[in-house]
């Protein structure tokens, strides 16, 4: 466990919030070697109480503004989405977010899930995209490649993101809300599993950990909340030009463990008028991810999300002027990743795995 250990030093736990952030004391055992980053959403003249002994940063929309001047437009106000501030300022290897009404959860047995420990584990180990294993992940503890799985294969590739779930209340959107309005998830699937090449997922954002070094530049959660037509559609967003770029560089996605003990059922009729355009408009807005193909001279990160922006205004600008006004949103996301965080000047212009030849 010591390579556990050691990543205090190369990771940043992100949280966004509008109130006191008073859950951070059950999770004291596990996030105070860790150094925080706070995104404090709404009014920036109300005061956020920390609790004493952590280590933190917190900034407020006059800190963006300041930051980032005319490039502040593309940080969302009055949503989760302005989370992705943290992961432009931060200048650590690794990045976990969570929402402040997120706790921790038990296994089975009882015993505490130390959720940090388990996404990173997650992105030390490779991921399987290009072939999937019937036994979940090969690289967990017990587990290994079943027959008939090709030994060229079995390296595996860079994981990029870890995408944790959730007990007791589930993500769901405000129709199932209003449907299922008692519903808990009490399942604890004891289970990681790689997410296919050429598969999206509904992304969610309240339990998530990703290398920022490999896909930062694409965890980019939208315009959203204040002033937009559409909100709760971030983290998914996110997760779609993520995922499609992940497939691209050959990168792979984690889903399952680790849990964590969601506590606030949201207003379903608040969260449908949030979501309204976005429950229809997914329906072009899926087909068009799945049909993307980025091009061979896209070899980074940045290089894939100016495409994927600019196929964004071309082909979903149809469905509503908002497309247009995300896609440029993107560019520039893209534009004050860049001034922030400028590459050194040894390393050279791909991200891409060597391997190219295996995409196809």
């Amino acid at each position: 466990m010591a390579q556990l250990r050691d990543l205090k030093d190369e990771l940043d736990i992100v949280i966004p919030t509008i109130r006191n952030l008073d859950f951070l004391e059950m999770w004291r055992p596990f996030f105070q070697p860790y150094h925080l980053i706070i995104v404090q959403d709404g009014d920036p003249s109300n005061t956020i109480g920390v609790p004493e002994g952590f280590d933190y940063e917190l900034y407020n929309r006059n800190d963006v503004n300041r930051i980032l001047g005319p490039k502040a437009s593309c940080i969302s106000f009055k949503d989760s989405a302005c989370r992705c501030f943290g992961f432009l300022v931060s200048k650590k290897k690794y990045i976990f977010t969570i929402d402040d009404d997120c706790f921790v959860a038990k296994e089975p047995s009882g015993k505490e899930i130390n959720a940090l420990e388990q996404h990173i584990r997650n992105l030390l180990t490779p991921s399987t995209p290009l072939f999937f294993n019937t036994l979940y992940d090969p690289f967990a503890n017990g587990s290994d490649f079943v027959r008939g799985y090709p030994f060229s294969l079995r390296e595996g590739r860079p994981t990029a993101i870890s995408h944790g779930l959730w007990l007791n209340i589930p993500d769901y959107d405000a129709p199932t809300q209003l449907v299922k309005p008692r519903e808990r998830n009490t399942r604890y699937a004891d289970a990681v599993m790689t997410i296919p090449k050429g598969t999206l997922f509904p992304m969610c954002g309240m339990n998530l950990a990703f290398d920022r070094e490999l896909i930062g530049p694409a965890m980019y959660f939208g315009l959203m909340g204040d002033g937009q037509p559409i909100g709760r559609y971030d983290d998914m967003w996110a997760g779609w030009c993520a995922k499609v770029i992940c497939d691209h560089l050959l990168l792979g996605v984690k889903t399952g463990l680790p849990y964590i003990w969601h506590s606030k059922a949201s207003n379903p009729f608040v969260n449908l008028k949030k979501e309204y355009k976005g429950i229809y408009w997914q329906e072009d807005i899926i087909p068009f991810f799945q049909s993307i193909a980025l091009r061979e001279e896209c070899t980074s990160v940045q290089d894939c999300y100016i495409e994927l922006a600019n196929k964004v205004k071309e082909r979903l600008g149809f469905i509503d002027p908002y497309f247009e006004k995300l896609g440029d949103a993107m560019v520039t996301w893209i534009e004050a990743w860049n001034e922030l965080n400028p590459p050194p000047p040894a390393q050279t212009a791909t991200l891409a795995h060597p391997n190219v030849a295996m995409k196809n």
